[in-house]
Order: structure tokens, then C-alpha cells, then sequence
């Protein structure tokens, strides 16, 4: 009896390795996540000198539909290994005090800087190119905008999507990912 329970707590702790926790402000917090200045200028230079696209995703305490991407979505090995690997993620607390430095120069706190850029949904992930234009700010500089939860599916084809660049080929995203079912599913 005790080698099956030590056997199911090993399972246990393994499938929850790379799970989020709640952190102090109530947002979940995930390896993946990066600890920054939220200076979004010098997130993009840093995410590009490590090779990677910069994703900022806006999340609120109680979100049910952020837990639900924390806790089915993000989880799915190829999604993570992309969030791992692929982008650099700056998180923002939608009510959140601490400041930001948008694009444009402007500093606000998390939640004046929300509210400047219109955003009323969580979780919205904000996808950046490579390069942002001057001037630019919040969504207006973002080469794909999520707003919401949405499957392991559609999750996966959008991060494809933004690191193929396919908002520079002409292809849309719904055009995209209906290409990508049509081949065939990635998710069971």
C-alpha cells in the first residue's frame, strides 16, 4: 500500500512540476514568466537578444478564464516548451499598481496603463513583432491581440502564427488556423 500511494504522490508532484501558483497578488505565477521592470521598450530588446518574441499577457485576480489557461491550456507540453523556448512573458495585473513603461515613453501604473490601451478582457495576450514602430503603444504596437480564453488548439496555431510572422504574409489567423485543422489535429 505504501509503494502505490508513494507511486500516485510521485505522479502527483511530476504532473504538477510546471503548473502555476498563485502568487501574492493573486495572478498565477509560472516558470515561464519573466520578472521585469515592465519597461516594455527594454522587455522587447531583452526578449530579442535571447531570440525570442515578446508576449505581455494582462490577467486579473479570480479570473476564471485565466485559471482555465493556467490549468488546461498552457500546461500542454507543446504549448509550454513555445512559451519556454519562444517568448519572453511579461505579465500584468489588469488592477495592479506597479508602473509600466509603454513603447511611447509613457509611465502609468498596471491598471492606468489597462485603461489606456481599451483593455476590458482577461486574459489578453498581447503578441509583439520584432520591432515596434516609434510612437507606437499597448495593442496598436502588437502584432496580435487575444483577448480571452480559447483551447489548446487555437492557443498553439496562434503562437505559431505569430512566430511564423503570418500577420506579415497576408494569411489571416482564422484563415491560418483553418489550414492547420484541415491538416489535421494536433490535441486529442
Amino acid at each position: 500500500m505504501k509503494r502505490i500511494l508513494g507511486l500516485l504522490a510521485a505522479l502527483f508532484v511530476a504532473g504538477t512540476a510546471s503548473a502555476a501558483t498563485l502568487g501574492d497578488d493573486g495572478l498565477h505565477k509560472a516558470p515561464w514568466m519573466h520578472d521585469t521592470f515592465k519597461d516594455l521598450r527594454e522587455d522587447l530588446a531583452e526578449a530579442s537578444a535571447e531570440g525570442k518574441r515578446l508576449l505581455v499577457i494582462v490577467e486579473q485576480r479570480g479570473c476564471i478564464y485565466c485559471t482555465k489557461m493556467h490549468e488546461e491550456v498552457y500546461p500542454e507540453p507543446k504549448i509550454e516548451a513555445m512559451l519556454n523556448d519562444d517568448f519572453f512573458v511579461v505579465q500584468i495585473n489588469m488592477f495592479g499598481d506597479v508602473e509600466v513603461t509603454d513603447f511611447d515613453g509613457t509611465i502609468l501604473s498596471e491598471k492606468d496603463m489597462v485603461q489606456k490601451w481599451g483593455l476590458m478582457f482577461t486574459p489578453t495576450l498581447m503578441f509583439y513583432p520584432k520591432e515596434v514602430a516609434e510612437g507606437a503603444f499597448g495593442p496598436q504596437a502588437a502584432a496580435a491581440v487575444m483577448p480571452g480564453a480559447f483551447g489548446k488548439w487555437t492557443t498553439y496555431n496562434l503562437f505559431n502564427w505569430v512566430l511564423e510572422e503570418g500577420y506579415l504574409s497576408g494569411e489571416n489567423f482564422q484563415k491560418y488556423h483553418a489550414r492547420k485543422i484541415e491538416e489535421g489535429g494536433l490535441f486529442d
